[in-house]
């Protein structure tokens, strides 16, 4: 049985590898959204700042981990030029959830909806939960996370005042 699971994890490993998407050293592929207010926000509009972009879902408990970690170091980081973007992947029907998690929580960074996968096809095709791509000041890929665990914030931290330095 652990032999067939092991086979199983690492043929998923494999796929996702091979899944198109963002690589570290991509230039940034600009999308636009709109926000849980509706408002358009495009990624572009962050141009210049490093953009942690945080792929999630309602669903998705490592997930709701991560957010406010995400929250506090945007929180502290911000006037240094960090800017978070969240994309939402939950479908058209889970918007009222969408939003009423985000205010319930008191998000102070945007979080957009990707009900068609604009977004989710350009960087995470995989559907991964969460998925962290951290972008550079001359809007490049500088570093992707699949998933979260405690203690990898202080990782994504390092790396965020590493490149906020540059």
């Amino acid at each position: 049985m652990l032999a067939r699971l092991w086979k199983v994890f690492a043929l998923m490993v494999a796929m996702v590898a091979m899944a198109p998407g963002a690589y570290a050293g991509d230039a940034a592929s600009d999308f636009t959204l709109r926000d849980v207010t509706g408002k358009t926000v495009s990624l572009s509009d962050y141009k210049g700042k490093v953009i942690i972009l945080s792929f999630w879902a309602t669903w998705c408990q490592p997930c709701k981990e991560e957010m406010p970690h995400l929250d506090k170091m945007y929180k502290e980081l911000g006037d240094d030029g960090l800017q978070v973007l969240s994309v939402s992947f939950d479908d058209a029907r889970m918007r009222s959830k969408v939003i009423s998690y985000v205010r319930q929580r008191g998000f102070s960074f945007p979080v957009v909806m990707d009900p068609d996968s604009k977004a989710i096809g350009m960087y995470n095709p995989s559907k991964t939960a969460p998925w962290t791509v951290i972008i550079d000041r001359n809007f490049e890929v500088a570093q992707i996370h699949s998933g979260f665990q405690p203690g990898d914030e202080e990782k994504l931290r390092e790396e965020v005042v590493e490149l906020l330095a540059h």
